[in-house]
């Protein structure tokens, strides 16, 4: 989420400084919502396509500079439209994210939708529903999880086989690529080369995890392919031109210290965003965006009066701007959170108890508060079930007790503190936690203040209570 500076009265964080700032509260930004007039209706309401892949991390497209994985589709809709480097998902988990995009709402004012695999509530407000009331036609092919996206179609072509001449769409396509698993061997065997890789360096530098991320990137242009085919659908039916095209993932890759997990590793997403005639093309917008903000993008794209309940804001401003950078000084910022994961496997009492994070990002800084740090944060051993299945796993956990890979074995598995920051002008992998050094007090201190200043606001349970709703 990526303005809290609109929501609270403390003193945040800017940059590597800090500034005081006098600003509306959360409260009276949703009574001014409440009592404004319905949006405008624009002349004519866009179609709206979202595309979403299954695990996808920033930066793994060509157009953000991997020399490896091949994003053609990605890549065109971004210089034909804007793309973003500060996308953030709002959670790091499968169904909490998408109920977030569809809500606009932060993941943990959604009860126990905040948990994977738990259906969202009837009665919230979905972004579908609202366009649906003004005459949208509404559906969804692929993977939902839960989220209330529309009425199901085989794909996309049957979906616009079904659109009433005159009608605006919205459609949302959910991929399942790169989810593992994963063809063991898949990336080597299309021709890509070990030796190409970049490891980060949470990962272990072996061929078994060279290979692997080459199985993760023939999946990534699986995806791509599939948004090619979106394109050319769109083409065909003469809709492409009169279309808001978003592409983007729900969480970041399945591999240690990345899915699950509140570093950028896990949350950073990539983002392109396609709409001739109101976003500029061939532009890069570093402004945050945090997920909850897509469900107020496309009703103000559509001129419908965005619910109070929602607590994103539009970043309709960002795309039709003709800036480039930080185009909206008020998204510095972003907050993303979880709770339970994959431990349900575990059945029983422990199966409830997920590792419940909050987390405040800017530019320079990374605050992370662990909310049970006497819990695993992968899932309890040996199986650490919130890690997906796959070598790279295999390579870290069997081989804990060799001094090069127990580090890497700690940082993805071991208990972690209460609070973690990491200084991202010096360690842009967050690796070191400075939270306990004198020199970065200060810093520790408006960042932990601003997130609990913003999660109350929120009324976030883990904070004002209530947090018993996430583990029963």
């Amino acid at each position: 989420m990526s303005h809290v500076n609109r929501f609270t009265r403390r003193t945040f964080l800017r940059g590597a400084g800090a500034a005081a700032v006098a600003v509306p509260t959360f409260g009276s930004l949703l009574a001014a919502r409440q009592a404004g007039a319905e949006a405008a209706a624009p002349a004519k309401r866009p179609n709206i396509l979202f595309a979403i892949a299954d695990d996808w991390s920033f930066p793994h497209a060509g157009i953000y500079g991997d020399k490896v994985v091949r994003t053609p589709a990605f890549d065109r809709i971004a210089r034909e439209g804007v793309l973003f480097t500060n996308a953030y998902c709002a959670a790091p988990s499968c169904s909490p994210c998408r109920a977030s995009i569809v809500s606009g709402q932060a993941v943990w004012r959604l009860g126990k939708a905040a948990n994977l695999h738990t259906p969202m509530a009837k009665d919230i407000p979905v972004y579908g529903d609202l366009l649906a009331a003004v005459g949208y036609h509404v559906g969804a092919a692929g993977k939902t999880h839960g989220a209330r996206a529309g009425t199901a179609y085989k794909n996309f072509e049957a979906f616009l086989a079904s659109v009433p001449e005159g009608k605006p769409f919205c459609f949302w396509f959910g991929s399942t690529n790169p989810h593992r698993g994963y063809k063991k061997g898949s990336g080597v065997a299309s021709g890509k080369r070990l030796e190409d890789v970049s490891v980060p360096p949470y990962l272990p530098d072996a061929p078994e995890v060279r290979s692997d991320i080459l199985d993760y990137y023939l999946e990534v242009e699986q995806f791509d392919s599939q948004v090619a085919g979106l394109l050319a659908a769109l083409e065909k039916a003469g809709r492409l031109d009169d279309t808001l095209l978003v592409v983007t993932s729900d969480n970041g890759w399945p591999f240690p210290r990345g899915k699950c997990n509140l570093y950028d590793a896990g949350t950073r997403m990539p983002l392109a965003v396609r709409w001739p005639g109101r976003a500029k093309p061939g532009r890069t917008v570093t402004d945050f965006v945090g997920f909850h903000d897509f469900a107020p993008t496309f009703l103000d794209a559509a001129g419908v009066a965005v619910p109070p309940e929602m607590t994103g804001r539009s970043f309709l401003p960002s795309l039709a701007s003709d800036a480039e950078g930080r185009v909206d000084a008020a998204r510095d910022r972003v907050f993303t959170g979880r709770e339970r994961h994959a431990t349900y496997h575990l059945g029983g009492e422990e199966g409830k108890l997920g590792y419940p994070m909050r987390a405040l990002r800017t530019d320079r800084h990374l605050y992370i508060r662990n909310f049970a740090p006497d819990r695993f944060p992968a899932g309890p051993p040996p199986d650490y079930y919130d890690i997906d299945g796959g070598p790279t796993k295999s390579y870290v956990v069997d081989r804990r007790d060799d001094p090069a890979v127990r580090p890497l074995y700690d940082l993805a598995c071991a208990k972690r503190p209460p609070e973690e920051l990491y200084d991202l002008a010096k360690d842009p992998d967050q690796l070191t936690n400075v939270a306990g050094r004198p020199e970065y007090a200060e810093t520790l201190k408006t960042m932990a203040d601003a997130l609990t200043a913003y999660l109350t606001e929120m009324r976030d349970p883990r904070v004002v209570g209530g947090a018993e709703v996430f583990e029963t």
